[in-house]
């Protein structure tokens, strides 16, 4: 998907390009990408975000595609951030409080797996401090009388760009529709990962 214009509403930052040399990647899916990516906009360390579509076998897919079930696609946010100011864990903290990752697919009344929980990581560091931040959620829903934790941890492969008007769609639709939020599970950010 091409965008029209690919500049963040919020901030005027390109989405595409221009990164500051040293900033990280986070790409995940939590249901819904229209709250997911407001959760992550709001944070410190984070220089921009754009919601998109990921984990598929289609090439180029849209929203009426992905909508099927037919592509694989799952609905996801894409954040670039500084890791001086906010690292990769705390990101997962953010990411593993603010949906319920034991629905399957699903998130609420959003049923698809489309809506799937899904962490896509870009390299083994990532995947190590995801696979770690998922046992210790496990533990933590688990406590709290939830099933088991179903996020998917699987390698970033290629991001398609929503359309336009899925990009910081609440902050252009205040009143939009939103299902996310804190679960009220929580857990201390994991502070070392042996490789």
């Amino acid at each position: 998907m091409q965008l029209s214009d690919p500049k963040h509403f919020i901030t005027g930052r390109d989405m595409l390009r221009d990164y500051p040399d040293g900033f990280e990647h986070f790409t995940a899916g939590m249901g819904c990408f229209w709250g997911v990516e407001r959760i992550f906009w709001k944070l410190d360390g984070v220089w921009v975000t754009s919601v998109g579509y990921a984990g598929g076998q289609t090439d180029d897919p849209d929203y009426k595609s992905i909508c099927t079930g037919t592509t694989g696609h799952a609905e996801v946010v894409h954040v670039v951030f500084d890791p001086a100011v906010i690292s990769y864990d705390e990101l997962l903290k953010v990411m593993f409080e603010n949906h319920d990752p034991t629905q399957g697919n699903r998130q609420g009344n959003d049923v698809g797996t489309q809506y799937r929980s899904v962490i896509f990581y870009y390299n083994d560091a990532q995947k190590a401090k995801a696979q770690a931040a998922k046992a210790l959620y496990e533990n933590a829903y688990r406590e709290k009388g939830y099933g088991p934790v179903t996020t998917q941890i699987v390698p970033a492969g290629d991001y398609w760009y929503a359309e336009d008007y899925h990009q910081q769609y609440l902050a252009k639709n205040p009143g939009g529709y939103c299902n996310h939020g804190p679960t009220g599970v929580s857990c201390p950010v994991p502070t070392k990962i042996s490789l």
